[in-house]
């Protein structure tokens, strides 16, 4: 069994199947969601929104006449105006469906547990999990389900966290530190842990997640309430257009049924934009719930996509975290090859990551040294191996200065000066010496460099190029800041950070009118999470980090901040897109429908029927039956999101008006004039 502290997920890596990946659109979610859009036809549903109720209105009058004075026109033109409305709520209904299958592979994972819990004397008692309260303290040992929510109080263990997380390798849940936090649902696979309870049953974290993922307490988002609003306006205009144009038309002695009136309003008003609408937000939470990433709301999301200044931790976001040694410095007239071996020793019994770097640096001993080893320790800060009179360190200059000059040795000038030159360029300097017949010589310096992850530089241009602002935090020094901050890329950096300087910093932003993106896992993260408008709390931090930020990544990775980001954005863009396509398209219907109403008063009104339409009727209803099934044939892009390509704003309104505002103008004429050579030929269309 492999035991990681964390195992992030790669931005590639797809989600566990079943679990909380929704998968590739296929047009079975189609067939499969049917159901649930009819039963969506009900009024009550429809008034939640304002266009397609307009739609579901005009449908059921068309209706109503077409059994009073049934006709081949009036029965396809209601016909189609149905099928407008059920294929708004299929879009809506497919989004939900994949949402409510994420939700029903959570629910498997939750287990009915009876937990341990511990009396005020100290004895245990069995209790159902569901009778747990806030501060019970519960006992788990290995192969034991944990009962719910809480932070590890007494303990270490490795915890199977693969049924939320859908990572298979195991990880290490102790008391203290910002790894305490366990979910009700995961196992325990060795050792002995004591839980305090911090959540009520039916608040867990799996609780939430099903309630978000599944649409249950999804709301709009300011900017989709705004948009409605937009909508339900022009909707407005062009029904007392649509009314106006009544009289008018009597006035000129060619008055129109109010089955063409009905037509003309459904394909003029935003019908597109208005039945994907909804569906655009529920996809935007679920392809956040694809990367593992749980936003407590709509509003999260779409926040993330104006997000002007990102803060990122410099350990394990923008560096491995894990200090490498990357270059050996030989001193005082000592051979490369001697330093090699001398470093090579005296890091064989250290067993940290830098002391494992300099042996993968150096090259494994081809054969056992014998001797005794010296391990490394906080206390003497050097690592080493006796090999009879001959003793060889390697640690802090400090120390080995000091374990040198212990042995008469001297510690050069130009010790003190590569030591220096490292620290200042954001390495770290290890000084390697040797003992050999009483007196002690350094023999050089080894770089520790703390690396840049490949390709940070390159994701923080594409930032750039979007014009977010990177920001790293560190508890480094200045100077070692300013270097790793020159070598990532960064905008700017904040050494020496503490809880209260990144509040600061967070509000200094704000204050200039851009929104603040941060990720935190500890409890001293909690303020700045809450202040920050995208939070993202890591999922092995505490629980008060996951409280007060507004995301939380299940897979602990501090690099899925950017992935948000640009998530949040596609969600910007494929509602920008669509909505630009919608009113483009509905541009396009009015030459295509008014030409047909009024060319037997106005006969030069025939030049603007330019597709050569076949006669009035078959040209409205061409124009109804492309503004149903435009609405189908874009399901997928909505659920899918626009391909988001780092740019900048003026990049990405030239890139939509071109794409989507002039295939929005170009699609229904082509679309109304292939339906139209179909439509021509049903007997009783003229």
């Amino acid at each position: 069994m492999t035991i990681t502290e964390e195992k992030p997920r790669s931005a590639q890596e797809p989600a566990s199947p079943g679990r909380v990946g929704a998968g590739v659109f296929s047009s079975r979610q189609l067939l499969v969601s049917l159901p649930e859009a009819l039963r969506k036809l009900d009024p009550r549903h429809q008034l939640h929104n304002p266009v397609m109720f307009v739609v579901w209105v005009g449908s059921a009058l068309t209706t109503v006449y077409a059994v009073l004075d049934p006709s081949v026109f009036t029965i396809l033109v209601a016909i189609w105006l149905w099928f407008t409305v059920v294929f708004a709520n299929l879009a809506e209904a497919v989004a939900e469906g994949r949402g409510k299958a994420q939700a029903e592979s959570l629910r498997r994972t939750k287990k009915e547990t009876v937990a341990r819990r511990l009396t005020a004397s100290g004895t245990e008692e069995q209790v159902p999990g569901v009778e747990l309260r806030i501060g019970d303290l519960v006992v788990v040992e290995a192969g034991e389900t944990i009962p719910g929510d809480g932070d590890v109080v007494e303990g270490i263990a490795t915890v199977d966290e693969s049924a939320i997380t859908g990572e298979s390798a195991p990880v290490i849940r102790e008391s203290g530190g910002d790894r305490s936090a366990v979910t009700g649902g995961t196992t325990v696979l060795s050792d002995r842990i004591v839980v305090k309870v911090t959540t009520k049953p039916g608040e867990t974290f799996v609780d939430r997640m099903i309630a978000l993922v599944e649409g249950a307490s999804r709301q709009k988002t300011p900017n989709e309430i705004a948009l409605t609003i937009l909508l339900s306006t022009l909707t407005i205009i062009f029904l007392l257009a649509v009314v106006a144009l009544q009289p008018m038309a009597g006035y000129s002695g060619s008055g129109q049924s109010v089955i063409v009136l009905t037509a003309l309003l459904v394909c003029l008003i935003p019908t597109t934009i208005g039945a994907l609408l909804s569906a655009i937000g529920i996809a935007g939470m679920d392809r956040l719930v694809q990367r593992n990433v749980l936003a407590t709301s709509g509003r999260a999301v779409e926040a993330a996509g104006d997000v002007s200044t990102l803060l990122l931790d410099k350990t394990g976001t923008i560096t491995f975290g894990n200090r490498k040694a990357t270059e050996l410095i030989p001193v005082g007239g000592t051979g490369s090859e001697q330093l090699t071996e001398a470093a090579r020793l005296s890091s064989l019994a250290d067993g940290t990551p830098e002391g494992r770097s300099i042996v993968e640096l150096t090259g494994p001993a081809t054969e056992d040294p014998g001797g005794e080893f010296v391990p490394f320790t906080a206390q003497t800060r050097m690592s080493g191996i006796d090999l009879g009179s001959r003793q060889v360190r390697k640690g802090a200059a400090s120390a080995v200065r000091d374990w040198v000059r212990g042995y008469g040795g001297e510690f050069p000038d130009e010790t003190e000066r590569v030591v220096d030159e490292i620290s200042q360029q954001g390495g770290t300097p290890l000084v390697v010496a040797e003992q050999t017949g009483g007196r002690a010589f350094v023999r050089g310096v080894i770089r520790l460099s703390d690396v840049v992850k490949p390709g940070m530089r390159e994701r923080f241009g594409e930032l750039r190029t979007m014009g977010i602002k990177t920001v790293m935090i560190t508890g480094d020094n200045p100077l070692t800041a300013k270097a790793i901050a020159e070598d990532a890329g960064v905008d700017d950096y904040l050494a020496e950070a503490k809880p209260e300087d990144k509040m600061a910093l967070i509000h200094k932003e704000q204050e200039g009118g851009r929104l603040v993106a941060m990720t935190g896992d500890g409890t001293n993260d909690a303020p700045a999470l809450a202040a920050s408008d995208v939070g993202v709390a890591m999922n092995t931090g505490t629980m008060a980090a996951k409280e007060a930020g507004n995301m939380v990544d299940l897979d602990s990775d501090p690099t899925k901040l950017i992935e948000v980001v640009e998530i949040g954005k596609q969600l910007l863009i494929t509602r920008g897109a669509l909505t630009t396509f919608s009113i483009a398209n509905d541009l396009a219907k009015y030459f295509a429908i008014l030409p047909a109403m009024f060319v037997t008063i106005f006969p030069q009104l025939a030049g603007l029927n330019i597709l050569h339409l076949h006669s009035p009727q078959s040209a409205i209803l061409s124009a109804v039956i492309f503004n149903a099934l435009i609405i189908v044939v874009l399901i997928p892009l909505a659920l899918r999101g626009v391909r988001y390509k780092p740019s900048s704003a003026s990049a990405l309104l030239r890139r939509n008006l071109l794409i989507y505002g002039v295939g929005g103008v170009v699609t229904p004429f082509l679309g109304i004039w292939l339906v139209d050579l179909v439509v021509r030929f049903i007997p009783g269309i003229g």
